[in-house]
């Protein structure tokens, strides 16, 4: 039966069926868009695999209630994305709990959640959405207006100013691990590899900070002039930018390693390190974070696994709880990583990658 759903969805978006099948299982040779698009489409067809609507109960059951899932994808956001597996995580969790689901797209850079005749608007007007959970950041502004109008539950982002739920990863304990891997390694120069967002959010910041303090633990040396794209004062590097700058740093400054603030930015600069001869781990050690399958032509990175569908499941409850209970304190749940292994690092080459 799932084969022939799947056919359904690869006709209706004149698409291979293999195609929506990766896209289903969030392959990474897949596009954002593509995916993006074909889990639509399964959703809103009903596709079983997704478990995306409430089951149908005796009727007048009056249990059954609906939220909206806003998943902020931005334009250049990376193929490389874990919002299907935890959209996966919500549907499991809201077919359980009889809660129906609508899932939207959204640019963070161009939402407006007051702008007359958008579907957020409209769904929260007639009263459909009884509250809102959120996917990866969105502008602070944008999220207060939206919990002065419903509940809302954020996943993988914090907002410390507002009265609102979030389900995140532990950045801290994940990140400092790596750290003390690489150090066990015998590396003594490390750096900290961050792409700039438009919507950066806390993850960022948040993973520099548990690399600052994994150094400091350790009695590393902390050197600014191996972080990208951390510092607001600094100048905002692309990633071809920051690709030659490591280079830079590893032929001149020998750092051995560098920390990768997501696994997205990991495999490029891999991929970019490797355009130049740079060989990875033989020359230099690279880390990530998400857990992330690699894409076809590199091999897995070393990395923190985020049980991605545990935090989509935990949304769910926490937002049904909270649509109960709108008085309860406001709660921050955070879920452990895992570390992978991964074929990126080892000890520290004995001589430069010369040019």
């Amino acid at each position: 039966m799932s084969s022939v759903r799947q056919n359904a969805i690869a006709h209706k978006l004149n698409l291979s069926v293999a195609t929506v099948s990766r896209s289903l299982a969030n392959h990474p040779s897949i596009s954002i868009e593509t995916r993006a698009r074909v889990l639509q489409v399964a959703d809103e067809m009903g596709y079983k695999g997704l478990s995306s609507r409430a089951p149908r109960g005796a009727k007048g059951d009056k249990k059954a209630i609906t939220v909206g899932v806003l998943i902020a994808l931005q334009a250049n956001s990376s193929p490389l994305a874990t919002f299907p597996l935890i959209l996966r995580g919500i549907h499991e969790r809201a077919a359980l709990d009889k809660v129906s689901v609508e899932v939207n797209y959204v640019d963070p850079n161009e939402f407006d959640p007051e702008a007359w005749g958008n579907v957020v608007v409209r769904q929260l007007r007639k009263g459909t959405w009884r509250g809102i959970i959120l996917v990866y950041p969105y502008s602070p502004k944008v999220v207060e207006v939206l919990a002065k109008k419903t509940s809302v539950v954020s996943t993988m982002e914090d907002y410390d100013n507002l009265s609102i739920d979030s389900i995140d990863t532990n950045h801290q304990t994940g990140i400092i691990r790596m750290v003390e891997k690489l150090a066990g390694l015998g590396h003594k120069r490390i750096g900290f590899v961050n792409w700039a967002y438009s919507f950066p959010g806390h993850w960022s910041a948040q993973r520099f900070a548990a690399y600052v303090n994994g150094l400091f633990t350790l009695g590393i040396e902390f050197n600014q002039n191996w972080v990208f794209n951390v510092h607001k004062a600094a100048p905002s590097l692309s990633q071809k930018e920051i690709s030659a700058q490591v280079i830079r740093k590893i032929r001149e400054d020998r750092v051995t390693a560098w920390v990768c603030a997501a696994d997205h930015q990991a495999y490029a600069l891999i991929a970019d390190l490797q355009a130049r001869d740079i060989r990875v781990p033989e020359d230099c050690s690279v880390t990530g974070f998400d857990g992330i399958e690699p894409p076809p032509t590199l091999r897995p990175v070393a990395s923190l696994s985020v049980p991605s569908e545990a935090i989509g499941v935990a949304a769910v409850a926490r937002l049904i709880n909270r649509i109960k209970h709108p008085k309860v304190p406001k709660r921050k749940i955070l879920v452990e990583t895992e570390f992978i292994e991964g074929t990126t690092i080892a000890p520290p080459p004995s001589s430069v990658p010369v040019a």
